[in-house]
């Protein structure tokens, strides 16, 4: 299995995780799901974190979350961080049940509160030339869960 090449700090894309970020780029997050525990898991592995099962497929996420916790960074001096600070990295609990890793978006420091619904949306990522083929990349961020 090859890997795209990309920077440092950017995921390596494979044929294991082509779905994942494919998917992002359609706007849906998606999950590896365990058929034997009936339990899902993030970050992606090929195995069931929970019974070591390798009966996992793909399966997509509602996109729902609440915010399990948060840090605002005000400094970062790793490209494209520095750009972007100050952020707010966070936490959250998805609905299926998994925690993830992520950025809080469109959302002031001072409205942020520990057990906020939050919604999934993707950053476009600008890539440099040549990488990972159209140059983009959509990247799962989060921000204040919308009324239905």
């Amino acid at each position: 299995m090859t890997a795209t090449p990309t920077p440092a700090n950017l995921p390596d894309i494979d044929a294991f995780t082509r779905p994942y970020w494919d998917a992002a780029a359609e706007g849906r997050l998606l999950l590896r799901h365990c058929a034997a525990c009936d339990r899902a898991h993030h970050y992606p592995r090929e195995f069931c974190p929970h019974c070591w099962s390798d009966a996992v497929t793909w399966r997509r996420a509602s996109g729902r979350a609440v915010l399990y916790t948060w840090s605002v960074v005000h400094r970062n001096d790793l490209p494209p961080f520095g750009d972007r600070v100050p952020y707010v990295a966070a936490v959250v609990d998805l609905a299926e049940g998994p925690r993830m890793m992520t950025e809080i978006v469109d959302c002031p420091e001072r409205d942020l509160r520990i057990g906020m619904d939050v919604e999934v949306a993707f950053r476009r990522e600008r890539l440099p030339e040549g990488d990972l083929g159209e140059g983009v990349l959509h990247v799962p961020v989060f921000r204040p869960r919308r009324a239905d």
